[in-house]
């Protein structure tokens, strides 16, 4: 069993140093390869850090609405996705002005013809057929939420309105669609700049002046939707009043000196944790570069959008990573001085520190959630590093420490100076 623990201890050890190594350096072993989180398939860089284009545009309206304002925004965002833009922040100005950062994007022409353009939304049978056209056939598209049936439950959804031509157009679009059910091409697809962005599918004719788009819709996705149906018929254009190209100074100091820090303030809390806590410490600092190898791979395979605010989060969640390792051997020590076992105060130590770890990690998770979904730019960047931390500290915390602390045990120490430094009390009951 001894022998056992310290090959299992040596393996996680070795574990951890090559799990870093993959993160950051990347690998290349038979045709298999990944670059590291700081490679060309790793994170995203924001524009404060690589520099990229910022384009103003202004609203070809005297006074545009704010509801006019939000779907010309949510087209500029599916358009940069569909672009590959991801990482591209979007915001919205006084007086109909809307400002587009793109991150390593320099030619500012193409972006600005890209965006620019008038969106072209058209409604489509299965074989591609143009049935409307979202310029001259709609009418108008909002967010509803209540019953669609008499016996359905309420949900939410989009209705859609149609001009006088249109409603016919789409009575015999929808017929005909209706018929091919057993071909599995009954629905009608909605396009956008030539992508599909919903086919609900018909099961009968709709003879009305309007239609309804069901589905499994949250409210901000039939919103979502219903702006883009109503992009085809925006009643202005969007001009380009400025736009220029931003260059990485401040990121090509930042991030080699955010790095910098990062690595002294582990190595500090390493030292922290063995001088305060000993064999117990030495053990979190393994699980300490677990927990760093992973935060480094998990933002590399998820391209995680990184930029000034995002680092500041990271840096954070390394502070962190190691508090819940401290509330767990301190009541190793309370368990150990009133004369349990080792074995039986890490298990206590573990139990007893659970609820309070969890509660502390879950409220800071439920903090990063709110701050991802209402803010935007430097606040979703802060949230996500610092959301994706805390959830791998939990997991080092609670799972790899315990296992280690475990195979300590297995080793069969039994001085306990070597994992606190005051004397046992004595005639205390042991376990």
């Amino acid at each position: 069993m001894k022998k056992k623990s310290i090959i299992t201890l040596c393996f996680v050890v070795v574990c951890a140093i090559l799990l870093n190594y993959v993160a950051f350096i990347g690998f290349n072993i038979a045709g298999f390869s990944y670059g590291g989180m700081f490679g060309e398939t790793g994170i995203k860089k924001g524009i404060d850090l690589a520099g990229g284009s910022v384009i103003t545009f202004q609203a070809d309206s005297d006074a545009p609405t704010d509801d006019q304002m939000q779907v010309v925004e949510s087209i500029f965002q599916t358009r940069m996705t569909n672009a590959g833009y991801t990482e591209a922040r979007i915001s919205q100005g006084e007086g109909g002005k809307i400002t587009v950062e793109i991150p390593s994007v320099f030619e500012t022409d193409q972006a600005a013809s890209l965006l620019g353009d008038t969106a072209k939304l058209t409604f489509n049978d299965a074989d591609g057929n143009v049935i409307l056209d979202g310029a001259t056939d709609i009418k108008n598209a909002s967010y509803q939420y209540g019953k669609t049936s008499q016996t359905g439950s309420a949900q939410s959804y989009v209705q859609v309105e149609f001009n006088a031509e249109a409603k016919q157009k789409f009575a015999d679009a929808t017929k005909a669609a209706a018929a091919r059910s057993r071909e599995g091409k009954n629905y009608i697809s909605i396009q956008m700049d030539g992508k599909d962005i919903s086919s609900p599918r018909v099961s009968e004719e709709i003879n009305s002046d309007s239609c309804i788009i069901s589905g499994d819709f949250t409210p901000e996705t039939a919103q979502d939707l219903a702006n883009k149906i109503k992009s085809g018929q925006l009643p202005f254009d969007m001009k380009v009043i400025s736009q220029e190209t931003v260059g990485a100074e401040l990121g090509a100091n930042a991030l080699p000196t955010s790095l910098l820090a990062a690595a002294i303030g582990i190595i500090l809390i390493m030292i922290f944790m063995v001088v305060m806590y000993r064999i117990p410490g030495l053990i979190a600092d393994i699980s300490l570069l677990i927990y760093v190898g992973l935060i480094g791979l998990a933002m590399g395979i998820f391209h995680v959008n990184l930029s000034l605010s995002g680092i500041a989060g990271i840096v954070l969640s390394i502070g962190m990573a190691v508090d819940a390792d401290c509330i767990i051997f301190e009541r190793m020590k309370e368990e150990l001085k009133v004369g349990k076992t080792i074995r039986a105060s890490v298990s206590a130590g573990f139990d007893k520190a659970f609820s309070a770890i969890l509660d502390s990690n879950i409220t800071t998770i439920i903090s990063c959630v709110v701050l991802y979904i209402s803010g935007i730019g430097a606040v979703t960047g802060f949230a996500t590093t610092l959301g994706i931390g805390v959830i791998l500290s939990m997991f080092t915390a609670i799972v790899i420490t315990k296992f280690l602390l475990k195979q300590l045990v297995g080793i069969g120490i039994e001085n306990r100076s070597l994992f606190y430094n005051a004397k046992a009390k004595k005639g205390g009951a042991e376990e």
